[in-house]
């Protein structure tokens, strides 16, 4: 099992990915990691540790956080993430995960990997975390602004799919975002897909409100980009809003850091359930190949976390079943 990892991509690069990946190579000995960057920066940051499951790839480009995405691809040939795609294209790596532009690993995955047949627009996945801690998928979070209903179909078909396969639910709920529950609610798009996704092989449960996500009312939560984003970015504000505003309380007094002791175990199981570190990276689903996208502020545990994502995805073929579903049609 062969994964390139494009060691230059996020905040903490490469520090922190090649870190991950040490992590990762010494947890899985049977899978070979492919570092994709600068080999100098890559060594220096192994400290001379490197197992001989960690192959260097050495590239001299970068795609910055601030680079437009398509320009970028095309013409940055020797960016480590698009060589990282180009290892996936050409069958020498089963998946290709990035801490980098997320814009430019989307067309990363459309332009170098490739959509799989059926698919029109892929939709990115990550995972949502939940109270009671095991998460809800959601897609499409920012990949496409716009959507037509055949687009929130398929979104709902691979969706349920990923959690078969890498999470093994036997039959995970499908829920549509909505401003209310009822069947009539929103507009013209979710009407629309609500009445295809009635009539799709999946465990539709109807509409769902963004104020219950927490809570997991269902198991694979399907929207288009533009809302999905904002309300993904909403939920981390308040996140991060909500626990410095509870720092802040238990820090205003002698009496409130006291109680801070008493109360901190449960505040860090907390912190623990909202932290995206624990999910690692969401998939870009529909490219025919394993894309995975880590947060731009991953450390090495949350890239450690992802090379087991894709391991687990890998050996259970999820994107072969896709196109299988897919050439069904």
């Amino acid at each position: 099992m062969r994964i390139a990892i494009d060691a230059m991509g996020g905040d903490h690069a490469p520090s922190q990915i090649v870190l991950g990946a040490l992590q990762a190579a010494k947890e899985w000995p049977d899978t070979h990691l492919l570092l994709v960057g600068d080999t100098q920066q890559i060594e220096a940051a192994m400290g001379g540790n490197k197992p001989s499951n960690v192959e260097i790839i050495h590239t001299d480009d970068v795609i910055g956080p601030d680079d437009e995405p398509v320009r970028a691809v095309r013409r940055k040939k020797g960016a480590s993430m698009v060589v990282a795609g180009n290892l996936v294209r050409e069958g020498k790596a089963a998946a290709m995960l990035s801490a980098g532009n997320t814009g430019a690993l989307m067309t990363t995955g459309l332009l170098i990997v490739g959509r799989i047949e059926g698919i029109e627009r892929p939709a990115l996945a990550p995972m949502l975390p939940t109270m009671d801690d095991v998460g809800m998928l959601a897609l499409d979070l920012g990949a496409n602004m716009d959507a037509k209903p055949e687009h929130l179909l398929q979104y709902a078909i691979m969706g349920s799919i990923y959690r078969t396969k890498v999470h093994g639910m036997s039959n995970p709920r499908v829920g549509l975002l909505n401003v209310g529950t009822e069947a009539m609610k929103g507009n013209e798009l979710t009407k629309a897909a609500f009445e295809l996704l009635q009539n799709a092989p999946i465990n539709f449960i109807g509409n769902v409100e963004s104020r219950d996500v927490l809570l997991r009312n269902c198991d694979v939560l399907i929207c288009d980009g533009f809302a999905g984003n904002i309300m993904l970015k909403s939920m981390e504000g308040t996140a991060t809003v909500v626990m410095r505003s509870v720092r802040d309380a238990l820090t205003s007094s002698l009496l409130t850091k006291i109680a801070a002791l008493l109360v901190k175990p449960k505040l860090q199981s907390l912190r623990a359930k909202m932290d995206y570190k624990e999910h690692g990276a969401g998939p870009l689903l529909g490219v025919n190949g394993l894309v995975l996208k880590c947060h731009g502020s991953s450390n090495d545990v949350a890239v450690k976390n992802a090379v087991g994502k894709a391991r687990i995805a890998i050996q259970n073929k999820l994107v072969e079943s896709i196109a299988t579903e897919f050439s069904r049609k």
